[in-house]
């Protein structure tokens, strides 16, 4: 992780950042599914979790080599006129790190009931009885807003930025460059 690559959303009048952020995060992700790589990690210097937003710049990281490959893949087609690179930069020696994670949560008691039903064959009134309302949190963190290319749902993937630790902690990224224990430099 001594490498980072700053892909920054260029305001558009057609189109929401947030949009933009959701469709080069989604080229992204199929890349590193393609790729079938666990070191490149992601990160979101504009995140703001008060607003909450991602913010315009999606940071990779990674090592020179790893970033080089997945540039040369072309992988960005279709969203060069709407972004601006910043070539590989070495990473700060004095930077903090963080982890950068998935959070999932399961606000939905409708589909909880359904899943539920399915699985156990039971009734509406035993699925009610079994989870109530109350069972919904809600998640006031940043998103992006994808598609499953398995199912083709839709699904909000939220993001949280850990607090910034002094050391770093090795370990692998899945395929949306997120892990729960892996940190990226923090700067």
């Amino acid at each position: 992780m001594d490498h980072h690559i700053d892909i920054d959303v260029r305001p558009d009048p057609e189109f929401p950042a947030h949009q933009l952020m959701g469709a080069l995060y989604a080229k992204l992700h199929r890349a590193l599914v393609a790729r079938n790589s666990n070191c490149i990690g992601v990160s979101f210097p504009g995140f703001n979790s008060r607003a909450p937003h991602l913010g315009t710049r999606l940071r990779l990281h990674g090592n020179l080599a790893t970033l080089s490959a997945l540039m040369a893949s072309d992988w960005i087609t279709g969203m060069r006129d709407h972004v601006t690179l910043i070539p590989p930069t070495r990473a700060p020696e004095n930077a903090k790190h963080c982890v950068v994670r998935r959070v999932q949560v399961k606000s939905s008691p409708e589909r909880l009931r359904r899943r539920l039903m399915r699985r156990h064959d039971l009734d509406v009134e035993e699925a009610h009885r079994r989870i109530s309302d109350e069972v919904a949190r809600l998640a006031d963190l940043p998103y992006v807003q994808l598609r499953s290319t398995s199912s083709g749902q839709s699904f909000r993937l939220f993001i949280e930025h850990g607090p910034a630790q002094s050391h770093a902690v090795a370990g692998n990224f899945n395929a949306y460059g997120l892990s729960q224990v892996a940190t990226i430099p923090w700067f």
